[in-house]
């Protein structure tokens, strides 16, 4: 009766194993999206689409330079941009769940973290919420923002996740997502 017990817990092992590794292979950024959706917390606020060109994607602070408000470091690029807003519900917090999505690309092993910053060290979140984003929701507490820029090669091309929480107030508490899908000419020697 343990032989049996010992081999069926193997048998699953090997089953989980094998579901995994096929879901990495086939990982596509929209799953991000989707487990959104489906999370119970989580309220959707705005959601959008566009075919975009030059699309800045900050991969460094937002900062005053010479008057203007510019990124310390980004890159521009082409391809379809898939932007959601969900407003954090019930006690959770937008960055909680911001780092369950990190977990989840983590695990991916396609995902590479190109950058990171919490709090203050982001830089203006006005700007990150007007300018960058377009969503006024998201302007917060600069001590309760956290952003993060992914590059995920998955089955079906090349992608750039941009994950941006920000905090008005304990109840109030916002989490974005962009999702730029490559151009082809785009998915090759760039960032």
């Amino acid at each position: 009766m343990q032989h049996c017990r010992v081999a069926f817990w193997l048998m699953a092992c090997v089953v989980a194993v094998g579901a995994s590794a096929t879901r990495a292979a086939d990982y596509s950024p929209q799953a991000l999206l989707d487990e959104l959706e489906s999370f119970p917390h989580a309220l959707s606020i705005a959601r959008s689409t566009e075919v975009v060109r030059d699309h800045e994607i900050g991969l460094g602070p937002i900062q005053k330079s010479m008057g203007a408000w510019v990124f310390r470091d980004s890159v521009r690029m082409n391809g379809e941009l898939q932007r959601a807003t969900w407003q954090i519900v019930d006690g959770f917090t937008s960055r909680e769940v911001l780092k369950r999505l990190e977990r989840n690309l983590a695990g991916q092993g396609t995902a590479t973290r190109l950058f990171a910053c919490d709090g203050r060290a982001c830089g203006s979140g006005s700007q990150w919420a007007n300018r960058v984003f377009g969503q006024r929701l998201l302007y917060g507490r600069a001590d309760d923002q956290s952003y993060r820029v992914y590059a995920v090669e998955g089955a079906e091309g090349a992608y750039r996740v941009l994950l941006y929480s920000g905090a008005r107030t304990a109840d109030r508490q916002y989490l974005h997502v962009d999702v730029l899908t490559l151009a082809p000419e785009a998915g090759e020697g760039l960032l």
